[in-house]
């Protein structure tokens, strides 16, 4: 796979799919996605422990089994509680899928807007873009199935799809890129959509690594300076 950075480097972040440190360990990131935010003033430290519980119990679920397997059931089973303090605190399964969801946002965010180069700052503007592009991708194999579980409607006017736009969009500013940043921002993060990823591995054949490094050609290619 050719990348600019080792394999090992903090691009990969193939943990951070739905997977959080315990709640309370690390602050929340400024303009973080405001969906039932974990270890917030609204939470006692022991609603929110058995809250992270739940959601360690569903990646686990995740994992292991796929979104499919994740029931209130089988969470509330493997979390050794009563279904019905799973439908307490989440509501719903889609209620559920969309906590996994949220948790796994904020960590990015966190990742690219405070944590080391070349992901967070302190890397070239392109550099940053095409380490931003494959952490998403990172995540993709098991988000792509819980995105489609939790119901989601209406995702591009939304928080999460607005605060990767803006990173994106002060990234390709920064790199100067040419002709109208917004429409380029928005054809950027199409590539990266989990459902169109999914296909292009699971019916087409494409490894993760071949995306990646279209990722990364395209990037290169629309951050080139514009011929005169």
């Amino acid at each position: 796979m050719t990348r600019d950075t080792p394999a090992d480097d903090a691009v990969a972040l193939p943990n951070i799919a739905l997977s959080i440190e315990p709640v309370g360990t690390q602050a929340a990131p400024p303009h973080s996605v405001p969906l039932l935010m974990p270890g917030s003033s609204h939470e006692r430290s022991d609603a929110a422990r058995n809250r992270q519980l739940l959601l360690d119990a569903a990646e686990t679920l995740v994992r292991e089994q796929g979104a499919d397997a994740v029931t209130m059931d089988a969470v509330a089973k493997l979390a050794g509680v009563g279904k019905g303090t799973v439908f307490r605190r989440f509501g719903s399964r889609a209620g559920l899928m969309l906590a996994l969801l949220d948790q796994s946002d904020q960590k990015l965010q966190w990742a690219y807007m405070f944590g080391p180069p070349p992901l967070g700052p302190g890397a070239p503007a392109v550099e940053r873009l095409i380490a931003f592009g494959r952490a998403r991708l990172a995540l993709v194999e098991v988000e792509g199935d819980v995105r489609k579980n939790a119901n989601i409607g209406g995702q591009y006017g939304g928080p999460p799809y607005n605060i990767a736009k803006t990173h994106v969009s002060l990234l390709l500013r920064e790199a100067r890129c040419p002709g109208d940043i917004s429409l380029t921002a928005d054809t950027l993060l199409a590539t990266l959509d989990a459902a169109l990823v999914l296909h292009q591995i699971r019916a087409l054949g494409y490894t993760l690594d071949q995306v990646g490094d279209h990722w990364e050609t395209l990037v290169r290619q629309v951050t080139a300076p514009a011929e005169r």
